[in-house]
This record gives C-alpha cells, sequence and structure tokens, in this order.
C-alpha cells in the first residue's frame, strides 16, 4: 500500500487473515469499541468477504504478506494499538510477529498470534518471542468457556463422581481433556476417550506432559458413528445411571449430530454435547427438539475472548 493510503490513521488495530475468527473478532471490537478503526491484511481476499469487511465493519482492506518489510514499514505500526495474526499459517505468524516487534518495539504485549498446531505453539512457549505476544489457539479457548461455561454447574449438581465421555480427540477434545484435569479433576470418577487415532493422540499428548490422569482413564480406538465401538464403551463404562457426559467433539458435524442422536435415544439420562464449527440454526433446533446441546466453535471461541483485546 501507498503511504497515503492510511496516511492519516491511528489508535487502529491491524489484523492479518480474512476467515472466521477474523470476523468473530471484528463482530465482539464493533459492538465493544465502534469507533474502531480496523485494517485487515491477507494474501487473497474472497470478494464477498472482502465486501463484508469494507461494509459492514468499516475496515481498510489491503492484500498483501506481513512478512514484508515493505508493507510492514506501510501499515503505520507506530500509530497502532493492537495487531492480531488470525491467518492458518503458523510459522509466518511468529515471523509476523518478530519483524513487527522489531520494527515496534512498543507493542510488546499488544500482539495476539493465533497458533493452529497445539504441539508447535507448546514447544515454542519458552521462548523471548512468545513471552512478548499473547499466543492462543481457538481450540484452547473455545474448550476454557465449555468446561467453565457448560461442565462446571452440572458437575456440582451430581452428587457422585461423574463420567465423562470426548468422542474425538482432536485438538478440541485434547482441550478439553486439559480443562478439566485443571479445573474438575476433583468431581471426575473416570474418562473416556473415543477417536479414530486415540492411542497416537494419547501419547503425543502424554509425551508433552500435559496430562498427569488424576481420574482413570479409558481409550477406544474406532469410528465414533460405529455401534460396535459404543457398546465396547458401554461394556466397561456405564454410562445408563446418573448423569454421564457424552460429547460429540470432532470435526465431522454430521457424525456429531448423528451419534449424539443415537446416544441420547439409547442413554436418556445422558448429559450430550454435539459440536459444529460454525453457529448451526438447524443444529440448535434438532437439539432443542431431542435434548441435545449443541455447541459451535465459533461461538465459544467469541464468548471467551478477553475483553482487553477489544479496549483501544
Amino acid at each position: 500500500p501507498s503511504r497515503w493510503q492510511l496516511r492519516n490513521i491511528k489508535n487502529h488495530v491491524i489484523v492479518f487473515g480474512s476467515g472466521r475468527l477474523t470476523i468473530g473478532y471484528l463482530r465482539l471490537l464493533k459492538r465493544h469499541s465502534p469507533r474502531t478503526k480496523v485494517v485487515v491484511v491477507d494474501k487473497k481476499f474472497d470478494p464477498v468477504r472482502e465486501q463484508e469487511l469494507r461494509q459492514k465493519y468499516r475496515a481498510r482492506t489491503i492484500v498483501g504478506d506481513l512478512t514484508h518489510s515493505y508493507l510492514l514499514e506501510n501499515l503505520r505500526l507506530k500509530k497502532a494499538r493492537r495487531v492480531l495474526l488470525l491467518g492458518d499459517n503458523d510459522f509466518q505468524a511468529y515471523e509476523a510477529a518478530s519483524r513487527i516487534l522489531q520494527l515496534a518495539p512498543r507493542l510488546h504485549s499488544k500482539v495476539v498470534l493465533h497458533c493452529h498446531n497445539l504441539r508447535f505453539m507448546r514447544s515454542l512457549q519458552g521462548t523471548a518471542l512468545s513471552g512478548k505476544c499473547e499466543v492462543f489457539n481457538t481450540y484452547n479457548l473455545a474448550a476454557q468457556g465449555f468446561v467453565k461455561g457448560s461442565l462446571l454447574e452440572h458437575f456440582e449438581r451430581t452428587a457422585s463422581k461423574d463420567t465423562v465421555v470426548i468422542a474425538g480427540f482432536g485438538r478440541f477434545g485434547q482441550s478439553i481433556l486439559e480443562e478439566l484435569q485443571d479445573n474438575a479433576k476433583e468431581a471426575i470418577e473416570e474418562v473416556t476417550v473415543v477417536d479414530v487415532d486415540a492411542d497416537r493422540r494419547v501419547l503425543v499428548v502424554e509425551e508433552q506432559e500435559r496430562l498427569q490422569y488424576a481420574f482413570k482413564k479409558n481409550v477406544f480406538e474406532g469410528d465414533i458413528s460405529h455401534p460396535e465401538v459404543w457398546q465396547r464403551v458401554s461394556e466397561k463404562v456405564d454410562l445408563g445411571s446418573n448423569s454421564p457426559t457424552v460429547i460429540l467433539g470432532t470435526g465431522q458435524e454430521q457424525d456429531n449430530l448423528r451419534t449424539a442422536l443415537w446416544i441420547k435415544g439409547r442413554f436418556k439420562n445422558a448429559l450430550v454435547f454435539a459440536r459444529t464449527n460454525d453457529i448451526s440454526q438447524f443444529a440448535l433446533e434438532v437439539g432443542a427438539e431431542h435434548g441435545i446441546n449443541s455447541i459451535s466453535i465459533t461461538q465459544l471461541v467469541e464468548n471467551s475472548i478477553p475483553e482487553h483485546w477489544l479496549n483501544t
């Protein structure tokens, strides 16, 4: 961009990436600080998304790569209030953060960096750069909001220790288990993990020493939509008494909802959650009709964004 494009801008927020996470953040920012000026940078914009950013959120859009020095020099970093790196390339996000802080040291602790890969994020936690940024993962953020907002109250209401089944042990499932360990281990009797790649994924988490297992752990490998998997689970885990919590949290929304309906039909006492990615009116309607809780990653993340990210 030429300098004249941003010559009058200051106290602005710079966002890299134009995906779902950016839209969620801008929706909250518009509500919290409607006069804040926003510059959105991405390598490529979907035409409809670019129009939405400009018209609905009054953002200035710039095509470019935040790791390019010329672009950074023209973004008036020294006048910016905050930079959010919300793209989909983790290495590029850390590279951009390094360059931004070199050019504008005053943005120390004002750079918010999203890292998709939990393993990569954790391996860099002890670095100087991570200490100068706020690094987060959407699934970590969503799991924090989910456990605190939906599960802890349920655990407090149940007289006996709780049984939890996490079906789908990707980033969301792993993050839920970590949150349960940190915030509810005294309330839980056992946790059962079900995933097509359960054994390997559990080993990866244990390798990172994220779990200490204050409760009994069961691991079942298989497709969550296959009845044979649930037959094996029910032979070892009592899902028919008390009020067990069953979380269908894979990235396959259709499988989550279909399996949730099957489980709720068989174990009416169970507290069942089915994950969607975006907010789904369809899933909410089906859930209300059949006693299933529909949870959206998008909504959980928006509800969990720290307020100081919106203060400009």
